[in-house]
């Protein structure tokens, strides 16, 4: 499904990814571990195109781009790549003078050019999914901060993309949050949604990830199974990481 090929970004003076490399099967969830600062929110923004990396090659499912110093990509290619994704990110993004309803139905309406009638029935059955089919009519100022991420789940869930990104979904909730976010999301990796997750949450990590792939410092330090990586990594970098997050 994804197939990233020595990726490379920077900004300013700074190289941010450093000759990224990493494939990751459909219906397969990958979760991306690391300090802050190793990479990984750019690795995850450049596979939709949010960030345009330097050079390098991405293929998502059947679209291949390959991108050199001289690229310039028309936005309509662009778009189509970015089509192919739905993006869940830290903060929420909803709009918040739209409904819940409102906002799982805005992209498919305004982007896949959907009926409205088509675009509710979607979005209330996405809303079912993931718990919330009664606050369909709430704001975003009348949700917890759980529920507001249900919603961009869903959201992103109404673009029938072909891989779901999720930006560190839970750092921003309040801790006894977290789980309602983390069970949709391990509700989703059980349906074999094709997803690649930032996340500090190694539980998480352990229990629904097919892939741990650890960055540092914009490299791919080490990646294999949770069982490979969390018992049996013999890395010590690897192993330092993830001996300061067991003192938390």
């Amino acid at each position: 499904m994804i197939t990233i090929d020595n990726l490379y970004k920077r900004f300013d003076k700074l190289e941010v990814l450093k000759g990224v490399s990493l494939s990751i099967d459909k219906g397969k969830t990958a979760v991306i571990i690391g300090p802050s600062g190793s990479g990984k929110t750019t690795l995850l923004r450049c596979l939709n195109l949010l960030e345009m990396p330097d050079k390098g090659t991405i293929t998502l499912g059947d679209k291949t781009l390959q991108i050199t110093e001289n690229s310039r990509l028309k936005q309509g290619e662009i778009v189509s790549f970015r089509k192919q994704t739905g993006m869940v990110f830290q903060s929420y993004n909803l709009f918040p003078h739209l409904t819940a309803i409102e906002n799982v139905m805005e992209g498919q309406v305004t982007v896949l050019k959907r009926s409205k009638d088509e675009a509710r029935k979607k979005a209330l059955s996405l809303l079912e999914k993931v718990g919330l089919q009664d606050r369909a009519d709430m704001y975003p100022f009348q949700l917890s901060g759980g529920q507001q991420q249900r919603v961009g789940i869903a959201r992103a869930m109404a673009m029938d993309p072909e891989v779901l990104l999720f930006d560190e979904p839970t750092s921003a909730l309040d801790p006894e949050l977290v789980g309602e976010v983390l069970k949709v999301m391990k509700d989703l990796a059980n349906e074999g949604m094709t997803m690649v997750v930032v996340t500090h949450e190694m539980k998480f990590a352990s229990e629904a990830a097919d892939q741990v792939i650890f960055m540092d410092d914009g490299v791919v330090v080490e990646k294999g199974t949770p069982d490979e990586v969390f018992n049996a990594t013999k890395n010590p970098r690897t192993m330092q990481f993830l001996n300061k997050v067991a003192e938390r």
